[in-house]
This record gives structure tokens, sequence and C-alpha cells, in this order.
């Protein structure tokens, strides 16, 4: 592919394995990979990832399941650091049919670890979630907070970090789980953006609604303990956590001791502000209230201080005002 041509004409070294890379976030880390001289890898089975989007590496079309695939890339590309996207992420699916997200996000994993650390792997960057926090306790979350997911999409995160820090304290790879907090926008240069299929998230739905792609937006809840009755999310731009995710990998290499690090823009936006954002962009989003979504909580918004601390990481794009305009950039675009 020409991005992919270009990119590697770059002389990129130290290559890094992105699992679910051809994906929303994934795709964006890889760009933000390559630009700063690493070769993202991308391991994909395209289930629900993008092959367009993958234009700054290779890819090898595989589950993390396969190990002789994992093991054989591995080992092919001297790969010593792996970020892991690959999972399932709808809440309300995973409140519908938990089996196939235990099976997806925990089982597959197991598989996942063992050819990584058979085959050398030292360092793992953990796509997590702020779900694994649940109702939360204070008006920011930081990563001390009790962990009480209240669906299981948080549980099975959870339940990953933790294998991930048992596996660490056996003498395997270390590794850093970052916790997005609510991830949308899109890439300045128009090249990737969120394409999900069906689309869930808040952001890219209110696009395609006033686009007329969709129905309508359902907004879940108008009776919430907020100022204006709508749930309060943290929006983070794609862009900034792709940044986050290189950050991770170089402290990482450089000896950093890991753990878990919140994503997040640190400020709190509900729907309704998100509705007005988009209606000073030019889109009036047509839609409706319904009832609260099972799993849910009324507010979300991350203490950023550890991101900072450990790795120097600043959201520069995690305004909604600039989330929407690129989020409604690259609809328009898409959608033409």
């Amino acid at each position: 592919m020409r991005g992919m041509a270009k990119a590697m004409g770059r002389g990129m070294t130290g290559a890094v394995l992105v699992a679910g890379g051809a994906g929303y976030i994934g795709a964006h880390v890889c760009k933000a990979l390559a630009t700063a001289g690493r070769l993202p890898v991308v391991l994909d089975d395209l289930s629900t990832g993008h092959a367009d989007f993958v234009r700054w590496g290779p890819l090898v079309r595989a589950t993390v399941a396969d190990e002789v695939a994992v093991a054989g890339v591995v080992r092919a590309h001297g790969i010593r650091t792996v970020i892991d996207l690959a999972a399932r992420i709808e809440v309300g699916e995973s409140v519908r049919n938990p089996l196939a997200f235990y099976a997806n996000n925990l089982a597959t994993k197991v598989a996942f670890l063992r050819a990584l650390q058979g085959a050398g792997v030292r360092h793992v960057v953990l796509s997590s979630t702020a779900a694994v926090y649940g109702e939360p306790e204070s008006d920011l979350i930081p990563e001390t907070h009790p962990l009480r997911p209240g669906n299981p999409y948080g549980r099975t995160k959870l339940a990953y970090e933790q294998l991930l820090a048992d596996v660490a304290a056996a003498g395997g790879p270390s590794f850093m789980a970052l916790r997005y907090f609510n991830a949308a926008g899109a890439d300045a240069d128009g090249e990737i953006g969120e394409a999900h299929d069906p689309e869930s998230h808040l952001i890219a739905r209110a696009a395609l609604a006033g686009l007329g792609r969709i129905p309508g937006l359902e907004v879940f809840g108008d009776d919430w303990p907020t100022p204006d009755g709508t749930a309060v999310r943290d929006y983070v731009h794609v862009s900034d956590l792709a940044a986050a995710h290189v950050a991770a990998v170089s402290a990482l290499d450089d000896g950093a001791a890991g753990g878990a690090c919140n994503l997040g823009s640190g400020r709190g936006n509900s729907v309704a502000e998100v509705l007005a954002a988009f209606a000073e962009a030019g889109m009036n989003v047509p839609h409706r209230f319904v009832g609260r979504r099972a799993g849910d909580a009324a507010r979300l918004v991350a203490d950023v201080r550890r991101a900072r601390d450990w790795l120097g990481w600043i959201p520069g794009q995690s305004n909604v005002g600039t989330i929407v305009r690129s989020a409604l950039a690259w609809h328009r675009r898409r959608n033409a």
C-alpha cells in the first residue's frame, strides 16, 4: 500500500506487534508508531478490523489464539514489545452474551501470552478500560480507585490485567494496562476514523444520525444525577490515545516498572454538551431519549496525573469541540 511503502521507506526500526491493529484505535496507534520511527506489525483476523486501515506496516491475518502464527511473526520481526488491542468492546453485548466475551477477551489470551513468552517478548501494552472501576466514588477516578466493574466487558478486562500481573510476577513479560475512558474523534489527516459495524459509540452515532445514515440517535437516560440529567463521560481524542501507546512502549523499553494507567482528558462532558458541540459545528443531531442502559454509570472522568508522570503524556486534542469536528470530517468523507 502507498502509505505502508512510504513509512517503510523512512528506515523504520524496532518492530512492535499490534494485535487488533486493523481496528479504529489500533490503526491510529500504528500510524503513531510509524511516525515515531517504529515498524507496526499488525496481527488481526479482520473479524471487525479493516484491511484498508493497515497502511504503515505488514498485516498477519490470524487470531491471537493461533500460537504458531503469533510465535512465528514475533520471531520473524525480532519483536520484543506487543500492544494488545484485540477484544470485543460493546458493553450491551457483553451483558447479553457474556460467554462470548469471556471466550474472546480472556480465554484466547492464555494462548497468546504463552506464545509471546515462548518467543521472547519482554513487554505488553494492554488496551484496558475505565469499565474496570464501576460506579465511581469520586469526581476524578484514580488508578487506586476500587475495582468493581459493573458489566462482563469490564470484568473480562480486569481479569486480563490480573492475568498479565500474575505472568509478570512469575518472570514473564512486564506490562502496562492503559485504561481508556471514551475514545472518540478521527485522524487529522482524514486517513482513518471510527468505522464499527454496527456503530454504538455516542459521537460516531451522532455524526451518522446527523448525516441521515441512521434513523436517529438514542440517548440512554435523561434522569441521571448530573447537572443536565444526561450521562457524563471523559472523551479522549483517538490520536492522543495513540500517542500514549507510543509513550508506553518507550517507557517499558527504558525499564519502567509498568502497571495501570488512565487515559482520558481529565474533563467530563455530558451527552447534552456533546450534542451542543455538534450544533456549534453546524449539525443538528436528531435524537430521542430512551431508558438507561444496563451496566452504565452516571459519570466517569479520569484522574490523568499518573499518565503525565509516568509517560510525560498530555492530551492536546481532547476537547469536545476538536473531537466532534474531526469525527464529522471523517464521517462526511466516508459517507459522501
